[in-house]
């Protein structure tokens, strides 16, 4: 775990830095002596977990927690343990004091290998239960009545939103299906498709010809000839995505 050490003591530091220079599985990226010189260490080097000074001349530790977007792991060290209520107020992950003694401190580690397991777990189980992006090379099953095809979604040049449904165009066909245009483009590769407008999702391996068109906009013709309107707000962004 790689470990950033703010405290405007240096000796404090520097104690602190050989008691975890014992333990293989810390890695002190960085000593930090206030806390604005610690937001910049935090930016620049994005520690796993911060052991943080609370009494510091101007700003206190808790200061600096008020102060980050991102809050890596916490453990406070201290020569009060006055404030160790407050501490786990804003759910530090343990309080060391001063002199840090090496068996409290090999506890503490043994807490932050364990909260370091249980975070990576639950980063694993949200990556696999988002909805992954679909892609040209995937296949959707489209009903409309009675008739029903499995379309890959290269083949698929057209989405156009009408009322509470969608027309897909592929082929000679345009069934239509129960969906929102917007919860359709949440699924799709923005690397693949485009939203036009408000009403009209292109296949950009459909584009045949682009020309301009009123107050900026755009009109793509896509091979077979369907001619859409791309909106003066989304001009600038197709422009990007089309050129070198």
């Amino acid at each position: 775990m790689r470990a950033l050490i703010v405290d405007d003591e240096r000796l404090a530091r520097k104690e602190l830095i050989n008691l975890l220079s014992n333990h293989d599985k810390v890695e002190v990226v960085g000593e930090a002596l206030n806390v604005d010189d610690a937001k910049e260490k935090i930016d620049q080097l994005q520690p796993d977990v911060i052991f943080l000074d609370i009494q510091m001349p101007e700003k206190t530790g808790f200061d600096l927690l008020e102060e980050l977007d991102h809050v890596p792991l916490v453990v406070f060290t201290t020569a009060y343990d006055e404030f160790a209520i407050q501490a786990f107020q804003v759910n530090a992950l343990d309080y060391l004091l001063k002199p840090v003694e090496p068996a409290r401190l090999a506890e503490t580690l043994v807490k932050l290998e364990k909260k370091m397991e249980d975070l990576k777990k639950e980063q694993q189980e949200s990556t696999e239960l988002a909805p992954k992006k679909l892609s040209l090379a995937d296949q959707v099953f489209v009903k409309d009545g009675d008739r029903c095809w499995f379309v890959k979604l290269a083949n698929v040049r057209l989405f156009e939103s009408d009322g509470n449904y969608i027309k897909v165009y592929f082929d000679n066909n345009k069934p239509m299906i129960h969906k929102s245009l917007n919860a359709l483009d949440e699924r799709l590769d923005e690397k693949s498709f485009f939203r036009a407008s408000r009403k009209h999702i292109i296949n950009l391996s459909w584009v045949d010809t682009i020309e301009p068109w009123f107050n900026g906009g755009l009109v793509v013709t896509l091979k077979g000839g369907d001619r859409i309107e791309v909106s003066r707000r989304q001009a600038a962004r197709f422009k990007d995505l089309m050129s070198l």
